[in-house]
């Protein structure tokens, strides 16, 4: 560098370029705050949408059991009604043999 700086510190060519470095290192730090900023408020977003998906999951585990239980239901009923029959099939046999031996 042959620059040189006088008596005066104002004369001297390094005072603009410092000058120049401060103003950027300002600018430098407001973007870097309004960057911090704005990824702060978005792990506020993601804290919200994450127990708003833990809600859901958990609604949908609710009405999925609720769902298992009402088709198993006809099924059951099913179960009910041939056990039923079989009951009326073995009461009716036993009734024909008691017939068949005088009681």
């Amino acid at each position: 560098m042959t620059e040189k700086c006088t008596d005066n510190p104002r004369d001297c060519p390094l005072v603009r370029r410092v000058e120049a470095l401060e103003r950027a290192n300002e600018q430098h730090s407001a973007t870097h705050r309004e960057m911090f900023k704005r990824i702060g408020d978005l792990e506020r977003v993601s804290d919200v949408q994450e127990n708003k998906l833990d809600t859901i999951l958990k609604k949908l585990d609710e009405l999925t059991e609720k769902v298992e239980a009402l088709e198993a239901k006809p099924g059951k009923q099913w179960e009910g009604l041939v056990e039923k029959a079989l009951w009326a099939v073995c009461a009716a046999v036993i009734a024909f043999l008691l017939g068949r031996v005088g009681l």
